[in-house]
């Protein structure tokens, strides 16, 4: 097979182990990709910062677009399968590291408000690849689960026992996270799904997350609901008009950060990984590189923890060893800028240097009999047991 050329997202990690064999590989910001960039390229690799559409592609060669992402809302597949380009994404790559990102926000949470988690109820509105691996580590742990998925039961109606509506759950859940892909399209649109309408139903003193994508929430009415509603502590990885920021509306978020709640380094991998074996499948060629040939030490793999620890005060540790979301707050917070153009390009900055973060099972654990189910559900791996 004769080399190509493979222009990429420059925040695309392993493209040299993975398809440097293939061909040459350019590296490009994403959120800036010009048509006039692509005009001899065979691939395009992108994430979710780059609009893939007819007016990008019409004027190159390409045949393989790929993006290294959960949601595909960038890439306008109706245009693709129009120029004959193939397309694949990465379904589930990183949706540990999101749901990772929620139990984290979660568990440090907890402690700074002095509540138990396995006495909440936890509303999951979208139950794909993020949202139903999120409800089963919550039910495992025993902690109550209600589920939203309009999508879901219209595909399939016995599933509606198991489901409820979202002015339900917006009604009866005490922390209420969101994983929905965006979509205008009836019958059921995302886009501001949560709006000044149906915020105001949320219990006092619940916690809401979005980890999904930034226009799920009106964030105007949010702004204001944040006025009337203190009660309420917000966790927003996501943002409306990303890279732009609405300041007022993060001065009042507890929990603020880049859109990185999937940049776990297992994430990165593995959606460049996926992208790797759909190339091959498409072009023919053997797949030689696995997975886990990828994928380094953590700095840490190993530890016991002591048969004393109590069942909520062993997480913390245990979660901040791998993971402080308020790290990534405050090198945010400090990009907050009122230079609109300044602190769109510290927004980006972030996501292109985000320093490397394992996931739960990078780090196994001894532990004793009664710590091993709970820390199995939340998605550590239990080596021993005492």
């Amino acid at each position: 097979m004769s080399a190509i050329r493979i222009v990429a997202d420059e925040n695309i990690p392993m493209l040299e182990p993975l398809f440097g064999q293939l061909g040459e590989i350019i590296r490009l910001p994403g959120r800036s990709m010009s048509a006039d960039q692509l005009i001899d390229a065979d691939v395009l690799l992108v994430r979710s910062v780059t609009q893939v559409n007819r007016d990008l592609l019409q004027a190159s060669k390409i045949k393989f677009v790929g993006t290294a992402t959960i949601g595909t809302d960038h890439i306008d597949q109706q245009a693709l399968a129009e120029l004959g380009i193939q397309f694949a994404s990465a379904p589930g790559c990183n949706a540990d590291a999101v749901v990772e990102y929620v139990l984290s926000a979660l568990i440090h949470l907890a402690h700074e408000q002095s509540f138990s988690i396995f006495e909440k109820t936890v509303g999951i509105v979208g139950v794909g690849n993020v949202g139903s691996r999120l409800a089963a580590r919550l039910q495992a742990m025993g902690i109550q689960v209600l589920l939203c998925d309009p999508p879901r039961v219209d595909q399939d109606s016995s599933l509606s026992d198991q489901f409820t509506s979202l002015t339900h759950l917006l009604n009866q859940a005490d922390i209420v996270t969101l994983h929905t892909p965006l979509t205008d399209q009836q019958p059921h649109p995302t886009h501001h799904l949560l709006n000044a309408e149906n915020l105001s139903l949320l219990k006092p003193n619940a916690i809401l997350i979005n980890a999904g994508r930034g226009p799920v929430i009106d964030n105007e009415a949010l702004l204001s609901f944040t006025e009337d509603r203190p009660d309420v502590t917000l966790v927003l990885d996501v943002w409306e008009k990303e890279p732009e920021v609405n300041l007022q509306l993060a001065s009042r978020v507890r929990i603020a950060t880049p859109h990185i709640a999937g940049y776990s380094l297992e994430g990165k991998i593995r959606g460049t990984w996926m992208l790797y074996q759909a190339y091959c499948k498409f072009a023919e060629i053997s797949a030689s590189v696995r997975f886990d040939d990828l994928l380094p030490d953590a700095d840490v793999t190993s530890m016991t923890l002591s048969a004393q620890a109590s069942e909520q005060a062993s997480l913390l540790p245990l979660v901040k060893l791998l993971y402080d979301p308020y790290q990534d707050d405050r090198a945010f917070r400090a990009t907050l800028l009122s230079d609109r153009n300044e602190q769109k390009r510290l927004f980006d900055l972030l996501r292109k240097t985000y320093p490397v973060r394992r996931e739960f099972s990078a780090l196994s654990l001894k532990v004793s009999d009664h710590q091993s189910a709970q820390l199995k559900a939340l998605g550590f791996s239990v080596s021993e047991t005492y």
